[in-house]
């Protein structure tokens, strides 16, 4: 299962599907689309409708407006694939380089949660600004000293999870921000699900909606996750089987 978080995507969604469609369709996969529009006031749910109309594959999901974590938790829920893929409606990564995260024996993916990484080796930011980078990067140390160690990447918009750690992850999900991304990894890890970084190429396609309240909050919602670990909030998850 793809699934794509969409917010007011129109004016590029379809070029995307277009892609991603023209991907799917050269594996011998069973797989499905699953578009979630985040309470979109543009196109997005018009055009996911007319590729539904000609893609049986094609799902619509109509949501209201909730965040990104929002819409990631109802798409990855509804999703019904062993394996599913969370996708940035920009595409920044190209769709081929999710054939990296099937690389492990058999054509399996290594991990339970595989992580599509710009700080891995061999990966490659693309047209990113500077001043984007380091933000990025303070943000990440800060992730490893109070929430998330040994992970160098956590904020790319593309992840691969078996539906076993859905399963075992999103109904936990609280946080719907920013900081989502960092709490459905440290909810795996608390598992004991598996968890590594797959080097990709990743093009900034800007601008950036990132504001100087958003990163604030980011900051908040990674303090957040340490205080919901230590006040047994996340006290429910438990390792699968």
């Amino acid at each position: 299962s793809i699934v794509v978080p969409a917010y007011n995507a129109g004016a590029f969604l379809a070029v995307s599907l277009d892609r991603l469609l023209e991907y799917l369709s050269s594996k011998p996969w069973h797989w499905e689309l699953v578009v979630v529009s985040d309470g979109s006031t543009d196109r997005t749910a018009e055009i996911v409708s007319e590729y539904s109309a000609r893609h049986p594959r094609v799902m619509l999901i109509e949501a209201a407006h909730g965040g990104k974590g929002a819409a990631i938790r109802r798409g990855m829920l509804e999703a019904r694939g062993e394996w599913r893929f969370m996708c940035d409606a920009d595409l920044s990564m190209p769709p081929e380089h999710l054939d990296r995260f099937f690389a492990g024996d058999g054509g399996r993916p290594k991990f339970d949660v595989s992580i599509a990484s710009r700080e891995a080796r061999g990966a490659r930011r693309i047209g990113e600004p500077l001043k984007r980078h380091i933000y990025g990067r303070l943000f990440n140390y800060f992730v490893q000293i109070v929430a998330l160690r040994g992970i160098k990447d956590t904020q790319c918009g593309f992840k691969l999870y078996s539906a076993k750690a859905v399963e075992t992850v999103f109904p936990h999900q609280r946080l719907m921000g920013f900081g989502f991304d960092v709490e459905v990894l440290f909810l795996a890890r608390k598992a004991g699900l598996s968890i590594g970084e797959v080097a990709i190429d990743w093009t900034y396609h800007g601008p950036s909606t990132m504001t100087l309240r958003k990163g604030a909050l980011g900051f908040m919602d990674v303090a957040r996750i340490r205080m919901n670990h230590l006040t047994g909030r996340y006290r429910a998850v438990r390792r699968p089987g």
